[in-house]
């Protein structure tokens, strides 16, 4: 009898935490990602408030979202090689700059157009400032990059999760949305100014590693690039972290709809489930460190992408509203390390170009970016509960292209 009590008590035990210190170079990129999803996280937030007070249309909100996001994928790959080859803080610092200012506009934002200009200029600002940290991040603990990644994740997650936090704060005490944009540009100079500071050292390069003209520094980046998404390798793993996407951003984008119009929850459960999402999400991401270290990034993208597709089917079918909301916080939890993992994956493959990863990722998200779009046309047409199956891709892709590559000689790297 005790060795039956006594054993699961064991099996968790065997699940530890690897021990790990974060410099304070790490610290300040986790704190750009965490003001980041803040900023996004409120916007996304405070949507109505902000079309009440803009009188926006659905049109003009559908611009707003997708416009720069467009404009972003544009600018960001000649960012990406630039940080490769260039002044990678001047970069980041540069696009703090217009990231705070353009948080200051945002503020202010009187009209549809200066709400626009302000959002498009945000986009490939975040790029610079955020996506650089991000690429320099996984430059200096390159032995760690799926550890870093969940916690780069996990940063995001908090940061949502307190942009929510706040902006139903400010609602409820009778004040504006408007001020968590302008306390959003007044952390953004604290965190620069830490940033400034720091001693990047190899992370970042304040100076070329090569002499040569920086003109030929770019084109050798650009063929080494397109070299590196032309094989196999990089293009599976590209598409992977793309389609892995139909169960992230695109699930959670027509979560509250599938809620209210499908399930037939009310205005507040369908937002709750939105919420209870993320939260389930920012847990997946802190058990996702343990689970990782003992079991390994394929290992772990398996399991959890079986697990998905019978919860997500079981989501669709089973009428519950409350089964659904438990099935909510677990599809939360199983997909937690989907992203942090793949996305690593990729950076393992161009080791040395970590700016241009960034390049690729933003090429690949060309495609991405269409994919709500998509959804949100078959929802037109076939009506979203049945538009929502289309979802399932994104895990069938994983175990299909997994199993494919690692599946007959049961590797367990990526």
């Amino acid at each position: 009898m005790r060795i039956l009590l006594t054993s699961p008590l064991a099996r968790v035990r065997k699940l530890r935490w690897p021990r790990f210190r974060i410099g304070r170079v790490a610290l300040i990129y986790l704190a750009i990602e965490f003001l980041d999803e803040f900023v996004f996280g409120a916007r996304e937030a405070a949507w109505p408030q902000i079309r009440t007070d803009l009188g926006l249309s659905y049109a003009q909100v559908g611009l707003v979202l997708s416009v720069p996001i467009f404009l972003a994928n544009l600018i960001e790959p000649l960012l990406g090689i630039l940080g490769d080859i260039w002044r990678r803080k001047f970069l980041v610092i540069g696009g703090g700059l217009a990231f705070a200012a353009s948080l200051v506009a945002l503020s202010v934002a009187g009209s549809f157009e200066v709400l626009l200009v302000a959002t498009m200029a945000l986009a490939p600002a975040s790029g610079a400032f955020v996506s650089l940290s991000q690429a320099s991040l996984m430059d200096s603990a390159p032995a760690l990059r799926e550890r870093n990644m969940v916690l780069w994740t996990f940063a995001g997650y908090v940061g949502a999760l307190a942009a929510t936090a706040v902006i139903a704060g400010l609602l409820g005490t009778g004040l504006s949305w408007r001020l968590a944009f302008a306390a959003s540009a007044g952390m953004t100079g604290i965190m620069l100014a830490f940033a400034l500071r720091a001693r990047f050292q190899y992370v970042i390069r304040d100076t070329p590693v090569v002499t040569k003209p920086i003109g030929h520094q770019f084109a050798t980046a650009v063929r080494d690039l397109f070299r590196a998404v032309r094989t196999r390798r990089m293009a599976s793993k590209l598409f992977l972290l793309e389609i892995s996407d139909l169960m992230l951003d695109v699930f959670l984008g027509f979560l509250a709809l599938y809620m209210a119009d499908v399930a037939g929850a009310s205005p507040t459960i369908a937002v709750a489930s939105v919420a209870l999402w993320i939260g389930a999400g920012t847990l997946g991401s802190v058990l996702s460190v343990p689970l990782l270290a003992r079991t390994g990034g394929v290992t772990y993208l398996k399991a959890s992408a079986a697990l998905a597709v019978v919860l997500f089917v079981t989501f669709l079918l089973v009428p519950s509203l409350g089964v659904r909301l438990v099935l909510i916080a677990a599809l939360g939890l199983v997909k937690a390390g989907w992203y942090p993992v793949l996305q690593a994956r990729v950076y393992d493959e161009v080791p040395e170009r970590s700016g241009s990863v960034i390049t690729m990722t933003n090429i690949s998200g060309l495609f991405g970016s269409m994919m709500a779009a998509g959804i949100g046309l078959a929802a037109s047409s076939w009506g979203l509960a049945n538009a929502m199956w289309l979802l399932l891709f994104a895990p069938a892709s994983i175990l299909l292209f997994l199993w494919r590559a690692h599946g007959a000689r049961g590797s367990a790297t990526p």
